[in-house]
C-alpha cells in the first residue's frame, strides 16, 4: 500500500451507525488491474440493500460500498495496454467507489466520450447498461418492434425508455403508478402510458397495452415491477414476444404457469448485470460503447443528479431509503 485516502467503511450489516468515513492507504494495482480517482459515484438502491445484509451477495466486513465510479486513472497494473494514466473512465466494480480511490479490473473500465462528465456519467452507470442489456442481450429488440417499460419513472426504466427509442423501437410505452408521471417519461420518448397500480392489474394492465397496440400485444417487456404488475404484462406479450425481468420493486416475485409461454410461444428471462461483468466483458465493452455512442450523437440525456461530498454520504443514503428526490444521488470524493 502507499499514501493515503478517505474512503466510507461499512463495519456492521444492518447498523450505520457504526459506519464513517476513515483515512486509510490508497490501493496498489495488481495485474490486471488499474486504479481511478474517484471523482463521482453513484448511491444506488443495491448498495442500501447490501449495506443492510439483504442483498444475495454479502461482501467480507469491513468493506467499502459504491458501484460506478467515474474519474481519472491514476495508477495503471501490470498486464494493462488499453489505458494510461490520465484517462477519463467509468469502472464498474462492485465494492469500493465511495472512497476518494477505488481499484477496478481493467476490463471493466470504459473509456468516457470527451464530452460526458463524471457526475453525468456515475449517474447513468448501472442503470443504462441493466437496461441496454435487457434491451438488445436478452429482449433481442428489433428496429420497429413495440417495448412496455415497468418502471418507467425509476433509473433502470428511465433509461430503458429512452435507449428503445435511441435504438429504433417503435411504440415505446411506460409503465407508471399515476397519470401525472408521465410527462417526464414522456420527456425520455415514451409514446403513451400503463398503469401498473391498482386492482385486478391482471386484466387492467393487459387491456391497457391491448388497446395501444391494436390487440397485437407488446415485443418486448422490461420489467422492474414484478407482483401483480407482472401477471398482466404477461398476458400483454404479443406473439413470439420476450419478456426481461430486472427486479422486484413491487416487492412479490411472481409465478407463472409454464404452459402459458408455450401456448403463446413466447420467453421469459431474467437478468443480473453483476454475472456479465464477470461472463462477459467483451459484452459488457460493447455495451458501454453502445451507449456512450447513442450519447455522444445526441440521443440519450443523463438523468437528473443530486451530488454530495463524501462526507455526506449517509444523508445521501437517507435520502434514498425515504425516497425524498426523484434524482440520481452522487457522491463526489
Amino acid at each position: 500500500m502507499s499514501a493515503g485516502m478517505r474512503a466510507v467503511r461499512i463495519r456492521e450489516f444492518g447498523n450505520l451507525a457504526t459506519a464513517g468515513v476513515v483515512d486509510g492507504d490508497a490501493p496498489v494495482p495488481g495485474a490486471g488491474e488499474v486504479v481511478i480517482d474517484v471523482e463521482a459515484v453513484p448511491v444506488n438502491f443495491v448498495d442500501l440493500v447490501t449495506m443492510r445484509g439483504a442483498y444475495q451477495f454479502r461482501p467480507a466486513l469491513p468493506y467499502t460500498p459504491g458501484k460506478g465510479p467515474a474519474g481519472y486513472v491514476s495508477a495503471v497494473g501490470p498486464g494493462i495496454e488499453h489505458l494510461k494514466v490520465g484517462d477519463r473512465v467509468l469502472g464498474m466494480a462492485e465494492y469500493g467507489g465511495y472512497a476518494e480511490k477505488c481499484v477496478v479490473r481493467g476490463d471493466q473500465a470504459y473509456l468516457l466520450p470527451e464530452d460526458l462528465g463524471f457526475v453525468d456519467a456515475a449517474a447513468m452507470s448501472l442503470s443504462f447498461d441493466t437496461a441496454w442489456m435487457g434491451l438488445v442481450e436478452r429482449g433481442r429488440l428489433a428496429p420497429g418492434e413495440s417495448v412496455l417499460v415497468l418502471g418507467a419513472s425509476g433509473a433502470v426504466g428511465g433509461a430503458a425508455v429512452q435507449l428503445a427509442k435511441a435504438l429504433g423501437a417503435g411504440t415505446v410505452l411506460a409503465g407508471i403508478s399515476d397519470p401525472s408521471r408521465f410527462q417526464q417519461v414522456a420527456n425520455f420518448g415514451a409514446d403513451d402510458y400503463v398503469l401498473q397500480s391498482g386492482p385486478n392489474l391482471r386484466d387492467t394492465l393487459r387491456d391497457r397495452v391491448m388497446e395501444l397496440t391494436d390487440g397485437r400485444g407488446v415485443d418486448v417487456v422490461i420489467d422492474a415491477i414484478g407482483g401483480d404488475a407482472f401477471d398482466g404484462a404477461v398476458r400483454a406479450v404479443a406473439w413470439r414476444g420476450r419478456l426481461v425481468i430486472v427486479g422486484f420493486a413491487a416487492g412479490r416475485i411472481p409465478t407463472l404457469k409454464m404452459n402459458y409461454p408455450m401456448l403463446k410461444n413466447i420467453e421469459v428471462s431474467g437478468l443480473q448485470i453483476s454475472d456479465y461483468r464477470k461472463r462477459a466483458p467483451e459484452l459488457m465493452r460493447e455495451c458501454f460503447d453502445s451507449i456512450f455512442g447513442l450519447y455522444s450523437k445526441g440521443l440519450l440525456t443523463p438523468p437528473r443528479s443530486e451530488t454530495f461530498a463524501l462526507d455526506d454520504w449517509r444523508r445521501a443514503v437517507e435520502a434514498l431509503a425515504s425516497k425524498s428526490t426523484r434524482a440520481r444521488l452522487v457522491l463526489t470524493p
